[in-house]
């Protein structure tokens, strides 16, 4: 079981994780949860949209863009606030 993923240089560890192919290109779709005390960090990052994907358990590394993202709480500013993030990240094609 995948337990953690690295997006850029910012490690994930995660609750749940999907991997597929679509058209060609990988997809994976993780949950985890975000304190209030990451969550600034967190959301930065997925501002981003633009991200190299590593899945060391599974040797798997591929540039990606946001495909779907949602999360359970919407105000994680408050201290001891947890929220659960789903986000599905899809591989760039090569252009």
């Amino acid at each position: 079981m995948v337990n953690k993923i690295k997006l850029n240089d910012t490690v994930i560890h995660v609750k749940s994780y999907k991997e597929e192919l679509i058209d060609g290109l990988h997809s994976i779709t993780v949950v985890f949860d975000v304190g209030n005390e990451d969550y600034h960090a967190i959301t930065t990052l997925l501002y981003k949209n633009d991200f190299q994907v590593t899945v060391p358990e599974t040797e798997l590394s591929f540039a990606a863009a946001i495909q779907q993202y949602s999360t359970s709480v919407t105000n994680l500013y408050e201290k001891g606030n947890v929220g659960e993030f789903t986000l599905t990240l899809l591989e760039k094609r090569n252009r």
